[in-house]
């Protein structure tokens, strides 16, 4: 079973749309995150103490103290993929989801990493900037910022857009995305998680900018995506399997059996390579989740090939 829950991960990161990605990246640091969390609980003889927060959670949050994450800079990045609690990580999922999608349906799947990475680093800055002069947690993680990030960009893109909301019925967006804001508001009033909520406003207000400029013709996307680009041919060179030594050949030594067959096998390899072609233009056109089963599959057994 393990197994194939694994197997179901990588399929979707490697075939689903970013949206999909980022939630599978969010939701596997949250399972090693709390499985670490239970083997310090059980090691440390079932009692509460701070080691998780010290060992484990301290090295991938953002600290108010700026030292700390300039002498740790991965920090700038690994806290807006960490979750410790359920419902923290479900309703940023949820909402990455339901707002992420509205998103690239209108302006693009290649943009959707630059506004998650660029909304949870504004929301870091929000954050820092607000330690300055009111009190905030010690350290701030999660997706939020980022997801309101979406949240407004998705409000401004298209204010009219319906939203079936459960126990209300069709909302315009534009009053949704004003009631979070308005939320994160009432939170900094009454001094609840100070810093999480001037951290949310943060990506709200990149999510505004971002597409403001990028009316005006300016795409922010693109050196993000540059850069990225480079990076990732970097990885993929060090990760980069090298043949070693010469590969075996099996040859069938039934002449009768290859000589039957020979004709019927030419077409096999272009018949696979069609079918593979068109699944791939159906993923680019519709996303992974408009596959069978039936053809996820196929992909899946293609891939390993």
């Amino acid at each position: 079973m393990v197994t194939s829950i694994w197997n179901d991960l990588k399929r979707q990161f490697n075939y689903g749309n970013m949206i999909t990605r980022i939630i599978v990246v969010n939701v596997v640091f949250f399972i090693v995150a709390n499985i670490a969390n239970l083997l310090i609980t059980v090691f440390g003889g079932f009692e509460h103490n701070d080691i998780f927060n010290d060992t484990v959670v301290k090295y991938f949050a953002i600290h108010q103290d700026l030292m700390f994450d300039l002498t740790h800079p991965w920090v700038i990045f690994t806290h807006m993929f960490f979750h410790v609690g359920f419902m923290h990580i479900l309703f940023n999922m949820l909402f990455l989801y339901w707002f992420g999608r509205i998103v690239g349906d209108f302006i693009g799947n290649h943009r959707i990493l630059p506004i998650y990475l660029m909304g949870g680093l504004f929301g870091a800055l929000f954050y820092l900037l607000s330690a300055n002069f009111v009190a905030v947690g010690p350290m701030a993680l999660g997706a939020s910022a980022a997801v309101m990030a979406f949240v407004v960009a998705s409000g401004f893109l298209s204010p009219n857009y319906a939203m079936n909301l459960i126990l209300i019925g069709e909302v315009k967006l534009k009053y949704v995305v004003a009631v979070l804001v308005f939320l994160d508001l009432i939170g900094i009033a009454n001094l609840g998680n100070t810093g999480g909520h001037f951290a949310h406003l943060g990506g709200a207000a990149f999510g505004w900018l971002y597409v403001v400029q990028l009316r005006n013709g300016n795409d922010w996307s693109e050196p993000v995506n540059k850069w990225l680009g480079i990076f990732g041919k970097y990885f993929s060179n060090i990760f980069k399997r090298k043949s070693k030594g010469p590969r075996m050949v099996y040859k069938n030594t039934d002449k009768r059996k290859a000589k039957g067959s020979s004709a019927s096998d030419k077409g096999r390899p272009s018949q696979h390579q069609d079918r593979l072609d068109a699944i791939l233009e159906k993923i680019k056109l519709h996303g992974y989740e408009s596959l069978s089963e039936e053809e996820k599959e196929f992909l899946f057994n293609a891939s390993n090939k």
